[in-house]
């Protein structure tokens, strides 16, 4: 069966992937027709697993029935806070039950979830705290330690919320409010939430780095946020077609397991893991952050069915020493993105659990997460692709003038559909460069086949992958450029083959003054987050090497990280 007969029939009338073409913002796009329209749809239709276990965070079990009452209880609060419709609530936390809690409970107040990377320094969660211009935040003690003395510098921030800490004169008690997560089940049952929202409301601020330093804050709409709920369950249905099976129907008594690791202020760990659990009702247990013996141990006493994150995650529990000591004969998806993935990486997964399906899809903070995606023999006869687009979105490949290509030629990624964003936020210069007419400049350079399957060749961007984190150039460049022995710094990706990339950086120093690589490391990691910083850090006395036009040439100096002895750090 062809992909296009695959795709007619899944979303025939009458059947789950229904779509039906909508007008929103002037732009005429395709939407699922069933399945749930916003966040608060999401969190109704979970609420209904009832008794069922929801969330499983080291010795904590709590129920759906227990977390919807903990949300409402939150979304209760803001409103008597004072919190209005559109409002931005910063999430600014580990993965835990309550940072879940918190985000639930804002899309129930009608405001905006705006969740913030728990890896950023004092200085770059500052800087989105004022640049979303939150009311609300809601931190975890780690959190607010790192940046308590500098939140008078938010002159917006109205209130704050603090979790599993102690509460200070400026900060509110969380736990005063709903309750540790044993007592939620105490809490009132469920009502409805304080306002309604409508499909197109703005329901979350996720942020991407910039290419300038300085992060960019992403809003997408109620509607956008949950279409990607129902990607994976297509890509599994059409998996089944393709090769002329018929998908089978689900057993509602037979509960999933997902372990979740990926931070949830990614698009991926929430939009999508989350979001896909709760709407099957599946269990989700927690993990602070992935550790492989740790993962498996948890593989084998909650009988996960399914790890999603980035590639390094199944190739650590694949090369781990201490797999076999481990039950894992339960997984039954393993799928990954957000950094590139080695085509080995599903033979190696289809060897050593044949029992298991590999998944792999390509998305971005600007389309809520998995835009591609495919799985079993699609993927195994395509390892180098992450997928076909589904149904609802469109993908072109297109010239420096943007004029589309043929299939098999390389060019810029354009992406189109219900889930693609439509700016950024406050920053109209950058929406100027990236959108167009309802069209999301990728910034990738790829190719599509004839069959419509997508292959992500490069970046066109300076962007580092380091296990699913994004790493900006010019943003650590311009860090060590500030270190008064530095005169000029590139930073370039050394492979790794785990973490897909890892930054090293070349730096000239200026004459007559000395620094080394270990304190040129301390001064970056003192300023930006700790995978931003160079594992690697060259030091050379000539100026970089540039081409006619000034522009530094990195591809000659990611030769100097493959011979090491050409290395010349004095």
């Amino acid at each position: 069966m062809t992909l296009a007969q695959a795709h007619a029939r899944l979303t025939a009338p009458g059947v789950l992937f229904e779509m039906e073409t909508l007008t929103i913002d002037g732009l005429s796009v395709r939407v699922w027709k069933n399945g749930p329209k916003s966040v608060q749809d999401l969190f109704y239709a979970s609420a209904a697993f009832g008794g069922r276990t929801f969330l499983v965070h080291e010795e904590e079990r709590i129920t759906y029935d227990a977390f919807a009452r903990a949300a409402l209880a939150f979304a209760g609060a803001l409103t008597a806070a004072g919190v209005e419709r559109g409002d931005r609530v910063a999430i600014v936390m580990r993965n835990l039950p309550e940072w879940i809690v918190a985000f639930f409970g804002t899309a129930l107040a009608g405001a905006i979830a705006a969740p913030l990377n728990a890896w950023w320094s004092a200085g770059e969660l500052v800087y989105a705290l004022n640049d979303s211009g939150a009311a609300v935040a809601v931190f975890d003690s780690e959190r607010f330690e790192r940046v308590r003395t500098r939140l008078p510098e938010c002159e917006g921030l109205r209130h704050v919320f603090l979790c599993r800490g102690e509460a200070a004169a400026e900060v509110q008690s969380l736990e005063a409010l709903i309750g540790r997560p044993d007592a939620w089940a105490d809490l009132p049952p469920v009502s409805p939430a304080p306002r309604a929202v409508a499909p197109e409301d703005e329901a979350t601020l996720f942020y991407t780095s910039g290419t300038t330093g300085n992060a960019k804050g992403v809003p997408a709409s109620h509607r956008a946020a949950v279409t990607p709920i129902l990607v994976g369950q297509l890509s599994l249905a059409r998996s089944y077609l393709r090769r002329g099976e018929a998908p089978p129907t689900p057993d509602p008594s037979m509960q999933r397991c997902g372990l979740l690791s990926v931070p949830l202020f990614h698009v991926t760990g929430c939009l999508s893991a989350l979001f896909g659990q709760m709407a099957t009702g599946a269990k989700v247990v927690l993990m602070r952050r992935f550790e492989p013996e740790a993962a498996m141990a948890l593989v084998e006493k909650e009988r996960i069915t399914q790890i999603g994150g980035v590639p390094t995650i199944a190739w650590q529990l694949l090369e781990h020493p201490a797999r076999h000591k481990y039950d894992l004969s339960s997984l039954e998806l393993v799928h990954y993105g957000g950094a590139p993935a080695a085509s080995e990486l599903v033979r190696r997964i289809n060897l050593d659990w044949p029992h298991a399906r590999a998944g792999c899809g390509w998305g971005m903070t600007e389309t809520c997460a998995a835009f591609t995606h495919h799985m079993g023999e699609d993927y195994a006869h395509r390892p180098a692709s992450c997928g076909p687009a589904t149904p609802l979105g469109e993908m072109k490949v297109v010239d420096a003038d943007g004029a589309a290509l043929p299939p098999g030629e390389v060019g810029e990624l354009w992406v189109y559909g219900p889930h693609v964003a439509r700016r950024y936020w406050n920053n109209p210069e950058a929406t100027a460069a990236t959108f167009k007419d309802g069209w999301l400049r990728t910034g990738d350079l790829a190719r599509l086949d004839e069959d419509g399957f997508c292959y992500i060749v490069d970046r066109i961007k300076d962007m580092i992958i380091r296990g699913g984190e994004n790493i900006y150039s010019t943003e650590v460049e311009d860090v060590l450029q500030g270190h008064p022995a530095v005169m000029e710094a590139a930073l370039v990706a050394i492979p790794h083959p785990m973490l897909g990339e890892e930054p090293g950086a070349v730096v000239t120093l200026k004459p007559g003054v000395h620094s080394d690589e270990a304190e040129l490391k301390a001064h970056v990691r003192e300023r930006l987050a700790p995978f931003k910083t160079p594992v690697r850090v060259i030091i050379r006395r000539e100026p970089l090497p540039r081409n006619p036009n000034g522009k530094i040439l990195k591809s000659e100096l990611k030769r100097l990280f493959e011979a090491p002895d050409l290395e010349a750090n004095p």
